[in-house]
């Protein structure tokens, strides 16, 4: 679906700016449980569609429109999730949820007040922290839509047994497995700061810009991984790369290899601190870390253009 300039309803309707309002919500509800900003904007497109589609009557009797459209919003992701998890199969290479633009970059640890587009619609929290949607990636699609309706938009199970279909025993036990499988993916660790994860990605990019090997190394913890998601649109290498020093020299190898006319930009990744590369005016990679023990513990990089659309900004 293309069009996602909102619902076809008669804006006339005197209900409708109701109804408009649930947009920001459920846009950020489908994204959490997607990992795309595009597949949640065509899921909330679709959900109005429906809405849309009703006979004013029907419209009528529904007493809470907002409770209606979370709903179908739901299962719509729900039956995405599904269908996703055979897509991926054939993905060229590792896939890396789409990483949001922030609304600020930071620059020396600390926040400018740059505005971008469109992160105004997600509201940038830990739920949107790109190392916490990568463990998402690991839940079955009923453990993620329970676990995002119960703990995160704080839904009772009864309302969420309505959604996926379950009784509210059985969402209980899946939104459990779903913090059991974050506990194990994120062990407990001294935690670092906002503040302390731009210094350290500062230092980091420094150093990678000055291809300093030995203080990239230093930077990384020794079990570090990078994860690359070109989606077969773009060249990146398709594996993982594993321990700080292979890390830090494939960095400084990048940084070799970089065009006179591309540039390492300091800018926010789903409101954490990160890295851009921008080339011709065009952002055309993305680089999020995730920092642990003062050390980067987990780096992604996004490469596929079709993950890159709204962070070039004309």
């Amino acid at each position: 679906m293309s069009n996602r300039s909102g619902p076809g309803c008669d804006r006339a309707d005197p209900g409708l700016a109701a109804v408009m309002s649930e947009r920001h919500r459920l846009i950020n509800l489908a994204y959490r449980m997607l990992g795309s900003l595009a597949e949640a904007e065509d899921a909330v497109q679709e959900t109005y569609a429906r809405w849309c589609a009703m006979p004013q009557s029907q419209q009528d009797a529904i007493e809470a429109p907002g409770a209606w459209m979370t709903t179908v919003a739901s299962r719509i992701c729900l039956n995405l999730l599904g269908s996703a998890r055979a897509r991926r199969e054939t993905y060229v290479g590792d896939w890396i949820p789409e990483p949001l633009p922030g609304h600020t970059e930071w620059i020396s640890g600390r926040l400018s007040g740059a505005a971008t587009d469109p992160a105004d619609r997600i509201t940038l929290d830990e739920s949107v922290d790109l190392a916490f949607l990568v463990v998402l990636e690991s839940m079955t699609p009923a453990e993620r839509v329970a676990f995002i309706l119960h703990d995160v938009f704080c839904h009772s199970f009864a309302e969420v047994a309505e959604i996926v279909g379950r009784t509210p025993a059985a969402c209980r036990q899946l939104a459990s497995s779903a913090r059991r499988r974050i506990r194990t993916a994120r062990p407990s660790a001294t935690a670092t700061s906002a503040v302390r994860h731009a210094v350290v990605v500062r230092d980091f990019k420094r150093a990678w810009e000055a291809k300093d090997i030995d203080a990239l190394i230093s930077l990384l913890d020794p079990d570090a991984t990078a994860v690359a998601d070109g989606g077969g649109l773009a060249t990146t290498f398709l594996r993982p790369i594993e321990g700080g020093e292979p890390i830090a020299r494939a960095w400084a190898e990048i940084a070799r290899r970089r065009p006179d006319t591309m540039t390492f930009l300091d800018r926010t990744v789903n409101g954490r601190p990160g890295v851009v590369a921008e080339q011709d005016g065009a952002v055309v990679t993305v680089f999020a870390f995730e920092v642990t023990d003062d050390r980067i513990q987990h780096i992604w990089v996004v490469r596929n253009p079709e993950k890159l659309r709204h962070w070039t900004v004309s």
